[in-house]
Formats: structure tokens, sequence, C-alpha cells
């Protein structure tokens, strides 16, 4: 055994001293802790965070007497909780934590997970399903996962409920001597029981890796069901009454920055200014195609994603195309065209605009992790999570730090998808600004079209420098390998429209090996 590996085992060793609490002390304690927990949970119920709570810990530790004990002590119309078995046949087509997105809380209200983001990683090491190296990557991925929630507000407590070997085996012994109990032991319990030393070992590794400043654990002692009822729920309202306070201190007595403020220029907005060209600006918007070269080309490569996309769904490939570009630069024609060889039932267009009260109570990318397709299926979204880099920061509906933050969280977002098996395609359909102008005219001369002209499209024009900008930051920090951004020169709405199908035909082929 390691020097390392002797010190990692003390952080399990200091959790087996043997606590325990007296009837008498527990109900005097709890009595006053249940009437503070209540009062936490109803300032909770006005806060603008949730409370993510995560309970692991070894078989026969107590971990659902303690959640049970959570919604005795509750309001439990404001916690949901969550425990996972396998994944479901719909839960295996998704990438491994969509069902945990789907799940997680609103602000204000109470979110706890048993068996959660932890269970497989662990039990894929003990059993050797998994290496070291594989093993160390799922930490990795977990710890971003808790690092975006928290960074977005979600206050995290993590409960772990320990107990040595002995008691372990005593626990086991005493549930399966209560003929009422006896049925919470399984064959699986006593295999686990007998890798003892390898879930200590897997559970100390994921707890170094993933114990950070805004998500760290605490170790319980599960033997005694007062002192970890008591001490779980302590903890609980200790973090509650610590972040009502951090948001007492922290509460701006001034209005939030906005980005990209026309008085203090950016150092790339002074660079523009100066004349620097985009990524955007270098686009020939010149391009064409005659209509008659235009219905030969775009049946033909119609054509081929038909037949593409019935291989790709036999094979159970899901697909993502995603579209951003300027108001009136051609998107809902692009999607129509796209999608006209098809079978409707194959495919679902996911139209994003301002996020309802529902969206906004959670992290931005929950919306867009829920619309995620199935094998064999494609998720077309008419704008998406790139909102928080353009829009939310031009307009100053995202601070800096979280659409800075948003780079990392999106590329983590869309490497998950890749790493699953989907194909992503990225589109930025650009026009310049005086065709835009013609097409905003066009729209309001046109009655079936002028519903689509709104004062927010005017407004954004005068903006136009800025979102440019932002768009030229986004396709070079955010076009990756297995995700890259297909820039559409859109001023022709034929090129535009020939060159979006063959692309996605082209990553389709890609993938099918063709």
């Amino acid at each position: 055994m390691s020097a390392d590996r002797r010190n990692d085992k003390g952080m399990f060793e200091a959790a087996e001293v043997g606590q325990k609490i007296s009837k008498a002390e527990f109900d005097r304690s709890a009595a006053e802790l249940r009437i503070q927990l209540l009062q936490s949970q109803q300032a909770l119920r006005s806060a603008a965070f949730p409370l993510i709570v995560v309970v692991a810990g070894v078989d026969g530790g107590g971990k659902s007497e303690t959640v049970k004990v959570l919604n005795e002590w509750l309001d439990p119309r404001h916690i949901s909780t969550h425990a996972y078995a396998s994944p479901s046949q719909e839960e295996r087509e998704r990438p491994e934590f969509w069902r945990y997105w789907r799940d997680l809380p609103a602000a204000g209200s109470i979110g706890v997970f048993l068996s959660s983001w932890y269970s497989t990683p662990i039990l894929d090491r003990v059993h050797r399903r998994s290496g070291r190296s594989k093993f160390e990557y799922r930490l990795r991925r977990i710890a971003d996962f808790e690092k975006a929630l928290a960074d977005d507000g979600a206050l995290i407590v993590k409960l772990w409920f320990h107990l040595s070997r002995k008691a372990q085996k005593q626990r086991l012994k005493t549930l399966e001597s209560d003929p009422t109990q006896r049925w919470r032991v399984s064959d699986r319990d006593w295999r686990h029981y007998e890798l003892y030393e390898r879930f200590v070992e897997a559970a100390e590794r994921a707890i170094m890796q993933t114990s950070t400043a805004a998500a760290s654990w605490c170790i319980i002692e599960g033997a005694d069901p007062r002192y970890r009822n008591l001490t779980a729920m302590r903890q609980l309202h200790s973090a509650l009454e610590q972040r009502f306070e951090q948001e007492r201190r922290q509460r701006p007595t001034v209005a939030v920055d906005t980005t990209l403020s026309p008085e203090i220029p950016t150092d790339r907005e002074s660079q523009h200014s100066n004349g620097q060209r985009t990524i955007l600006s270098a686009l020939d918007l010149e391009l064409d195609i005659n209509k008659k070269a235009y219905n030969s080309a775009l049946a033909k490569q119609v054509a081929r994603l038909d037949g593409l996309f019935r291989r790709a769904r036999q094979q159970s490939l899901g697909t993502i195309v995603l579209f951003e570009g300027w108001d009136a630069a051609g998107k809902g024609g692009a999607i129509r065209r796209l999608l006209s060889g098809l079978d409707p039932r194959d495919y679902q267009v996911i139209p994003i605009a301002k996020p309802s009260d529902e969206e906004a109570a959670h992290h931005y990318l929950w919306r867009f992790w829920r619309h995620l397709p199935r094998s064999g299926r494609l998720t077309i979204f008419d704008r998406s999570w790139y909102g928080r880099v353009l829009v939310e920061r031009v307009e100053g509906f995202a601070r800096q730090a979280e659409w800075r933050r948003a780079f990392a969280e999106i590329n983590d977002f869309e490497d998950q998808l890749v790493q699953h098996g989907l194909v992503v395609a990225k589109f930025w359909l650009q026009i310049s600004k005086d065709e835009q102008l013609r097409r905003f005219e066009e729209r309001a001369q046109t009655p079936f079209k002028a519903w689509k002209l709104t004062d927010e499209d005017w407004r954004n024009r005068e903006k136009w420098e800025a979102y440019e900008l932002a768009v030229n930051e986004m396709v070079e920090r955010t076009s990756t390998h297995d995700a890259p951004w297909t820039l559409v020169e859109a001023n022709s709405k034929r090129y535009a429209r020939v060159k979006v199908v063959r692309t996605v035909c082209d990553a389709l082929a890609t993938r099918l090996g063709d």
C-alpha cells in the first residue's frame, strides 16, 4: 500500500469513532432544528437559487432513511427526490447526464438525489469495468457538472454516509433479522460487502476529486440513526443560513454592469473601430447560384439527405442541427428546405425565444438538455444555447462573468453530445447590413411576412458592430474539431440553402464512414 493510499484512508477512519446520540438529546435538539429548517425552507422559496442535496454512501448507511426524515420535517411540496437505477431505454438513448439535468430543481426549491451521478462511475471502478484513467475522466466530468451548477448559483450539499466494515455487516444482519425490513437486503448488498475495500478506495478517490469549495462533501458516520439524521439536518440548515447571509452581504447597491458598453469599449471594440477585420467580414457575400442550378442542386442534396438519414436511423445515430444568424438571415427558409425530404415523425424543431418563467428558474442549459433527440432522431434548434454569449451578452442580460464562463460550459456540453455519438452541425447565417435592411423593408410591405418584423429587430441593428464582435469570439472559442461552426454566406438565399443541406449531408456521411 502506497503512502498516498494510507493518507487517503484517513478520511473515512475519522468517521469510524462510534458517534451516538441519546433519544432524549435527539428529541430536544430535533424539535428546535426542525423549526429552524422549516424557516430556512420558507426563505428558500423566495430565493433565486435551488438547493441540490446529493446523498451517497455505503450500502446500509441510512441514505433512504435520512431522506425520508428530510421529507417528513420539511414541506414535501417543494422537495423533489430522485433515485436512479440502471438507465431506461429512453435514458440510454441520450448522453449520460441527460437524466440528471432533466431532474434539476428550479430556483426556490430542493432537489434530493440518491444514487446519482456518482453511483455508476464508482460501481464500474469497483467491478473493474473501468480503469483508473476512465474513472478519473468521469470524476472530472462530475466536477465540471457541479461547477457549472454552482457557478450559476445553485447551493450544493453533498452528504456521504459511511460505515466501517464491521458496522456494515452488523447493519445488514439487523435488517435481515427484521421481517418487516428483510426485503431491503439483497444478494447484491452482500456481494458489495465482500468488495468493501474496493468501495472504500473508489469512494475516497471520488470524494477527493470532487470535493470543491462550492460542492464539498460532508462525511457522516451512519451507524447511529439519531446521530446520522441530526448531523445531516444540521448540515443542510447551516449551508442554507450561510448562503442567505452571503446573499445579504453581497446584495448589490448599484445596478450590475453590462458588457460591450459604448462608453467604455473593450479591446476588441477598439480594434474593430480601427478597421480590423472579423471572421464574418472575410466572407464573400456575393456568392450566388442561379435558379435552375439551385433547383437541381437542392433536389440532389435533399434526396441524399433522405438516404443518409434513413441509414443513420437504422444505426441509431442521432443528429442535432442548430441555427444562429442575423434577423432576416433566412434561418426559417433553410430549416424548411432541410426538412423537406424527411418524415415529420423523425424530427423536431425547437424555436428558442425569451426563457419562460420555468426556464429562467433553471441553469440556462437546462431547457436545451431537455430537448436532446433520441437515437436515430433529428432535433433542430432555431437559435440555441449560444444566446448566452450573443444576445444575453450584448444586451446585458448576462453579467460578464456569466457569459465568459459559458464558452467552457458550452464546449463541455457539446463534447458530451459528441461523445455520446450525436452528430452536431452548427450554422451561422451571415448577411450584410444593407441586405438585412432590404429584407426588413420587404417584410414590412408583405402582409404574410409583416408579423416577422418587430421593434426589437430594428433595435438590434443599432448594435450590429457589438453583435459582430460577439459572433467573432463565439466562433473562435467554440468551433471545435468535433463540433465546428459552418459560416454560411446568406445574401443569396438559394446559395445558403444548398450549403446548409450539403453540409448536414457531409457531416452524416462522415460519421457513417462514407
